[in-house]
């Protein structure tokens, strides 16, 4: 090559991901694949006969990702918070490339969740469109699969056996939802599929691994983002009242907690008996909200399900139970749901109103927005985000790493104080501001 020197068309990604971290980024204006021709048009009416037509920000997105299809456009990563319509986005970016799409997301519900949003805001019929998952495994012009279908394998000296789905159809646009969990055996294959058209959607691309430069490499640069405060300023999102209540250790957990090593402080502090008092008034103190209660343990979790009467969604529960579960939820039949870290990924609860964190994975600020998010969906009321930590201990200072990036976001989180004199003595309040500091 004149000027230059040659590629394998296999080895661009990596490549270009290997430049990115000797600090320079490269600007690929290598051309693309057109893919099998596909239409997708956009419906004017929903199927239950209200309008539907996307929002200005979810054009201006799509279109900052499809460009005017020369040299350099045609890939990227949108990043708009939970609640403000990334699949919308998708289906606009869809609807103006026109050709056969492949979705990667987190889970079977969410897989569902894409089918049913195409087929209700888009012309594709159900036959168009197929499940790629543990329990459906079948290829049509559009198919969506789950991230952890296609990273399975038999032991851990196999091949991955269903990343041939990346090559059982000619895909013109391959969308990566909640792109910055992105796992890396789909990371090395993407890699290899740099002459795709490739769409990245997540609200963070904060990773606490550093991989952010990869997702940039191999899916994109970011081409669009909104700041979380303007869009709830303009209705889009909710808005959120963000509060982290401190309660001590009781007596009796102190000087194990002490004396134990540093991990462990962490699950000590985190399965602090007194934050189930907590979580019942809380609960108490918003009747009309709908309610998601958080955490990382799953006997925390059975304890606060069983003290709140509420049904409880792990990552062992059947995918067909939690779908039950869910629906349950949508429909108004439940009020509060104890849910897992199942609830960081992509899980569409309109009506969730209320979420209270009782733990999680250390100082992750990835997590801390994505459980913000599943209560932003726009809504008459606000939402309440609640965190409740164990005062004095690792808590609190993987407390304040979590909130990082809310609070660049604008997000302020009132503090509360609680003894457990004062927790047997009075009702928590939703906030105070007399005691906040």
């Amino acid at each position: 090559v004149s000027g230059g020197f040659g590629l394998r068309l296999t080895d661009r990604g990596t490549v270009k991901r290997e430049l990115i971290r000797l600090g320079w980024p490269v600007k690929d204006e290598a051309p693309l694949l057109g893919g099998e021709y596909l239409d997708v048009p956009l419906r004017t009416a929903m199927l239950d006969g209200r309008d539907f037509a996307p929002r200005d920000y979810q054009t201006e997105a799509a279109r900052s990702v499809v460009g005017d299809g020369g040299p350099g456009s045609g890939y990227g990563v949108i990043v708009l918070p939970c609640g403000a319509g990334k699949t919308v986005v998708g289906m606009v970016v869809m609807s103006l490339l026109k050709t056969n799409t492949l979705v990667l997301t987190t889970n079977v519900a969410a897989v569902h969740q894409w089918i049913d949003e195409l087929i209700d805001k888009t012309g594709l019929t159900a036959d168009q469109i197929a499940e790629y998952t543990g329990d459906s495994k079948s290829v049509a012009p559009v198919t969506v699969a789950t991230y952890q279908i296609l990273t399975w394998r038999p032991d851990k000296e196999a091949e991955f056996p269903h990343f041939r789905l990346f090559r059982a159809r000619p895909w013109g646009l391959i969308i990566y939802d909640e792109v910055h969990l992105l796992p890396a055996p789909v990371f090395r294959v993407t890699a290899e599929l740099q002459a795709v058209r490739r769409l990245g959607l997540t609200a963070t691309l904060v990773r606490e691994d550093g991989a952010e430069a990869d997702v940039f490499s191999l899916v994109g640069p970011k081409r669009y983002d909104v700041p979380w405060k303007d869009l709830e300023a303009k209705g889009w999102i909710a808005e959120a009242v963000c509060a982290e209540i401190r309660v001590d250790l009781p007596e009796n957990l102190k000087i194990p907690y002490a004396v134990t090593d540093q991990r462990n402080k962490y699950r000590v502090a985190s399965e602090n008996p007194l934050k189930r008092a907590i979580v019942r008034q809380l609960a108490e103190n918003h009747p009309e909200d709908r309610i998601l209660v958080i955490g990382q343990y799953v006997r925390q979790l059975e304890e606060l399900a069983k003290d709140l009467g509420a049904p409880l969604i792990t990552g062992k529960t059947p995918n067909g139970e939690r779908e039950e579960i869910y629906g349950s939820f949508r429909r108004g039949e439940v009020r509060i749901i104890v849910v897992s870290k199942v609830a960081n990924f992509a899980i569409d609860l309109p009506d969730a109103s209320m979420a209270i964190q009782v733990s999680g994975s250390f100082g992750s600020r990835q997590e801390e927005a994505q459980r913000l998010g599943r209560i932003l969906r726009p809504k008459k009321r606000n939402s309440y985000f609640y965190t409740v930590v164990s005062r004095y201990t690792v808590e609190e200072e993987f407390a304040a790493n979590r909130q990082k990036f809310l609070a660049e976001q604008g997000y302020k989180y009132s503090i509360q104080h609680w003894t457990e004199e004062e927790l047997n003595a009075a009702p928590a309040p939703r906030l105070l501001p007399e005691r906040t500091i």
